[in-house]
């Protein structure tokens, strides 16, 4: 059990999950909460990690720190993407193993599923059939991150969990054009063609002025802005998105994640996460996600009536749509205690509320 004054170590905590657990963490009365920002405290150097952990001495860790991207960034630098997080996970578990810390919760991904994984996935199968191409990099980094949870705790008897989120979305998001996931950029795209049709350019130029594209702030020419914004797709009448829209994906509310994260972190161990009588212990990793699934068509639906859009979505076929369907089997998080409450439509709302708040 992990009290309240147990000194918890949030990796990645000004990211949009790891933001979320730590005002979980908080909410729930822990005070003793560590976090470092990237200028702070490199992860993928590892002498400055362990010079943090010498200093430090948490009793527990959550690795919540990732390089992430985009099925575009993906498929663009696929070395910095299982470089960096491998690097990232080594530096960060191995440390904890040195300075023996109590609990560890790693967070993956279920992009670590085969491609043409049987529907919905369970835990069972991973490592079945081969990976989605675009973002076999990352996946490869984050199965063996998972891996290295599950290795320690079965020779060192050490107390780490794997938890693999489904598609998540949320406050504090990334909405980068190039680099973000499937709905921050899908509703960013919608919400700027929405504004050039309503003619409303003090609006636009505020949220360039916040996320500028391409060093385009909202300082830039008129034609300037139309013509880096049309290179994502985005026109006065139109938005266009990558792929056919047909495939299918589960998404995952980021305080709903953190939620189950602390619930896994405060009544989970690693023991609970396998059956006691296997031969051969395996795959002990927990998904976690709604269990309900979408067409890309129907989530930019929601996103147009959620935006009150009149324009045109357009779907660019030429461009990959990635796996064609990943939905994720959450009966072993349901037998574990945890339930997911907010529906994709309400979360659309809520996201698009949060984004013209005009927060970072």
């Amino acid at each position: 059990m992990i009290n309240k004054n147990a000194k918890i170590y949030v990796a990645g905590h000004r990211g949009l999950v790891g933001s979320a657990i730590w005002k979980n963490l908080s909410d729930r009365g822990f005070t003793n909460l560590i976090g470092r920002t990237h200028a702070e405290l490199d992860l993928l150097d590892g002498a400055a990690v362990r010079a943090f952990f010498d200093a430090e001495r948490p009793d527990a860790v959550v690795l919540a720190a990732a390089h992430v991207g985009g099925i575009m960034a993906n498929s663009r630098y696929r070395a910095d993407f299982i470089y960096q997080n491998l690097q990232i996970q080594q530096n960060v578990i191995g440390e904890s193993f040195r300075h023996d810390v109590q609990k560890l919760l790693f967070l993956g991904s279920t992009c670590i599923y085969p491609r043409n994984a049987r529907q919905p996935m369970s835990e069972d199968a991973l490592l079945t059939s081969p990976l989605e191409y675009t973002n076999e990099p990352y996946a490869i980094a984050k199965i063996a991150g998972l891996k290295l949870c599950e290795s320690f705790s079965l020779q060192y008897g050490c107390n780490y969990i794997a938890v693999m989120p489904t598609n998540l979305y949320g406050p504090r998001d990334n909405f980068h054009l190039e680099r973000s996931h499937v709905l921050p950029a899908m509703l960013r795209k919608v919400h700027l063609s929405h504004l050039l049709l309503e003619g409303n350019e003090t609006a636009l130029r505020r949220d360039l002025m916040l996320r500028p594209v391409e060093g385009i702030d909202g300082q830039a020419a008129m034609s300037d802005i139309e013509t880096v914004l049309k290179k994502y797709g985005i026109e006065r009448e139109t938005v266009m998105l990558w792929g056919t829209g047909t495939p299918l994906r589960e998404f995952l509310w980021s305080e709903e994640m953190a939620d189950a994260s602390v619930h896994v972190l405060l009544n989970v161990d690693f023991a609970d996460t396998y059956a006691p009588d296997d031969t051969e212990v395996r795959n002990c990793h927990i998904n976690v996600g709604t269990g309900r699934e979408h067409t890309i068509r129907q989530v930019a639906e929601f996103v147009v009536d959620t935006i009150g859009y009149k324009g045109e979505l357009r779907w660019d076929a030429s461009k990959p749509d990635g796996t064609p369907r990943k939905l994720t089997d959450v009966s072993k998080l349901h037998q574990l205690g945890w339930h997911h409450k907010i529906e994709l439509q309400e979360g659309v709302s809520l996201l698009y509320k949060w984004y013209l708040k005009g927060e970072l």
